[in-house]
């Protein structure tokens, strides 16, 4: 957990340094400007269901601490001892403590709909978030879908899905080796959840048997193989494609939370490829590094959201807010009347009398 803990925050600072304050003279007398403000408290839902992630404590927490929250909010439901797990609380301590914003930390036992209701109006003893992240079931997903507006969210999460393209094996070991490693893959994404989503595009029938057979031969002994081949069984698709320029036109339109890209000419495809949430970099690269260690974040956009969105960062516990410093100049007056001039065509009579007021003589 401490690697991981720390590569996230690596992640999260690299991240916030592309967000900066500036102020840009437009025109004599005209100054805008630009803040970066992080929110006051946030939340982050950590589920606790079939398989409690304790590593999405440290995927919400980091990033808001990094951002500079002044508090959050950890919210996870408890167990029989009316405590949330022990592998999440000990995720939270490392978690603030690897961000070193301890004391910014609160970690409170609740969970499903009412939790997220609780973050979002505040209670006697819940403070109230001004962004909600995280990942739950149905039912928390359809309370932080309800309630937004009232509260910040990140996004709505559905099941999970990976999306995988691979070559025949051209991309390094083989056409034998790239089968098992995309049933590996598809393994790991099926076992979340029945409902989860685990696709592949292959440029061949071959290669296509290949993978059906090591996904058999990997489900045999395996834990979780009853939920996998759930998941598997309802909703695993192979599909073959004709060439490069199909397979990017599909993996566009499906828009996965996870693709992974099992080639060996990577770089002539990645400028095409528009919609996903985190994106897998060859065979070595494998989902569940970016899962738990590697340093991006698993909080991502499913149902093909990632269309219009990336996943969980730091910039979601951020605000950019713009400024404007007004002085006597040239270029004051000129858009001082462009304001008026614009404001009474519109029929803004109020609008026009507040430029006018401004006017220098």
């Amino acid at each position: 957990i401490e690697l991981a803990a720390g590569h996230i925050k690596q992640f999260a600072l690299k991240q916030k340094a592309q967000f900066s304050d500036f102020e840009y003279e437009m025109d004599t007398g005209i100054v805008t400007g630009q803040r970066v403000i992080p929110v006051q408290r946030a939340a982050v839902y950590v589920p606790a269901g079939r398989f409690p992630l304790f590593s999405t404590v440290i995927m919400g927490v980091i990033p808001a601490l990094c951002a500079g929250v002044e508090e959050v909010v950890l919210a996870s439901p408890p167990g029989e001892n009316g405590l949330p797990g022990e592998k999440i609380l000990a995720a939270a301590g490392i978690a603030a403590e690897i961000a070193g914003e301890a004391a910014k930390l609160r970690v409170f036992a609740m969970g499903g709909a009412q939790a997220i209701a609780a973050l979002a109006f505040g209670t006697e003893t819940v403070p109230r978030a001004d962004i909600i992240a995280g990942p739950g079931n149905k039912y928390v997903a359809a309370a932080k879908k309800i309630l937004y507006g009232e509260v910040g969210i990140d996004f709505v999460a559905g099941p999970t899905d990976v999306l995988i393209i691979a070559d025949n094996g051209e991309s390094g070991g083989g056409a034998e080796r790239t089968a098992d490693l995309i049933a590996a893959d598809m393994i790991a994404q099926a076992e979340h959840d029945p409902d989860a989503r685990a696709r592949a595009l292959v440029p061949s029938g071959e290669l296509a048997e290949q993978i059906t057979a090591a996904i058999e031969r990997r489900l045999d002994g395996l834990s979780t193989a009853a939920t996998a081949r759930a998941s598997l069984d309802s909703g695993a698709l192979i599909v073959i494609y004709k060439n490069r320029e199909e397979a990017i036109r599909i993996a566009n339109i499906i828009a996965p939370e996870h693709l992974e890209l099992q080639t060996a000419d990577t770089e002539n495809w990645i400028p095409r490829l528009k919609n996903y949430g985190s994106l897998f970099i060859g065979s070595l690269s494998a989902e569940a590094l970016g899962d738990y260690s590697a340093g991006i974040n698993h909080t991502l956009p499913t149902s093909a959201s990632s269309r219009y969105t990336g996943g969980l960062s730091v910039r979601h516990f951020l605000k950019t807010v713009t400024t404007l410093r007004c002085s006597p100049g040239e270029g004051f007056e000129k858009a001082r009347n462009a304001a008026q001039i614009l404001a009474e065509a519109e029929g803004l009579a109020g609008h026009a009398a507040s430029a006018a007021a401004r006017e220098i003589i």
